[in-house]
Formats: structure tokens, sequence, C-alpha cells
């Protein structure tokens, strides 16, 4: 019992410590930022990595995605659990195999949301284009619910 108890403080501590090395010192200001053509995204979306490596295993990184107006995602999943934060624009997110703007949830600039791993869910736009920034751990991936969606093919 005494040395279950002291792997499991020892694990506690050494932890975080680990876990705070992984990430250096990153600033990033809006006019250094160079925006590509996501190509595992339908035409006209754009992606930015801010810190990180989305091709390594294990590697937190940052990224900025920016959708055009009346934009469409269609459902799709990812392998990893993600965070995101809309910074500027409107997006609508819902949940499901297949993409239903009649049921979606509206996020304007400074909405946040999480996802799990392997949840299908879309996302468009109306109006106005949106710029939202993902924070999750590699690999990156993305898997569209119908392949006939996915853009790559």
């Amino acid at each position: 019992m005494r040395m279950l108890l002291l792997s499991t403080a020892l694990i506690a501590l050494i932890g975080p410590a680990l876990a705070q090395d992984a990430i250096k010192p990153t600033m990033v200001t809006p006019d250094t930022l160079t925006w590509q053509d996501a190509k595992a995204l339908p035409k006209g979306a754009q992606f930015t990595i801010l810190m990180g490596d989305p091709t390594k295993a294990g590697e937190v990184f940052v990224q900025r995605v920016k959708l055009p107006p009346n934009y469409q995602v269609p459902a799709h999943i990812h392998p990893y659990a993600e965070t995101a934060t809309v910074i500027s624009g409107t997006v609508y997110f819902g949940m499901g195999e297949k993409l239903d703007m009649q049921n979606g949830t509206m996020l304007k600039a400074g909405s946040f949301y999480a996802m799990p791993p392997r949840h299908a869910h879309y996302a468009w736009t109306t109006d106005e284009g949106v710029i939202v920034q993902i924070q999750a751990t590699g690999p990156s991936g993305i898997e569209y619910i119908n392949p006939a969606d996915d853009p790559r093919k």
C-alpha cells in the first residue's frame, strides 16, 4: 500500500513537469501568420499552425482554420480530442453523421467548444467567414462519414 501511495504521489508531481517541458515559449502576432489551403477540407478553407507539429504523435499543436462565407464542412470525425475557440466571425456546429443546417448551434467570436475523439460533427457559415483556433494532441486527421465528401479523393 505504501508503495502504491508513493508511486501515485510521484506521478502527480512529475506528470505536470513533463507536460510543461513539451511546450516551448511561443509568441505569434496576426501579421506573421502564413495561411495555406486546407486540402483536407472542401475548397476555400485555409489553415495556419501557431505551435507544434500536427503530424507528430503525442505533440500538442495549435492551429487556426479560416472558413469563407457560405461554406460547409460535411460530417466527419477526428482521431483526437479537440478544444476550439471562435476567434472571429460566426460558425454553426452540429452533431451527427449528416450535415443538417436545421440542427446546429451558432457560435460567435469568443465562443468555445470541446469535442471528444471520433465524435461525428459538421459545420457551416452563412454570410460571414470565421476563424477558429483549435488545440489538440497529434497526430491530426479527418475522416469524412461519407467518403464521397472527402476532397482529397
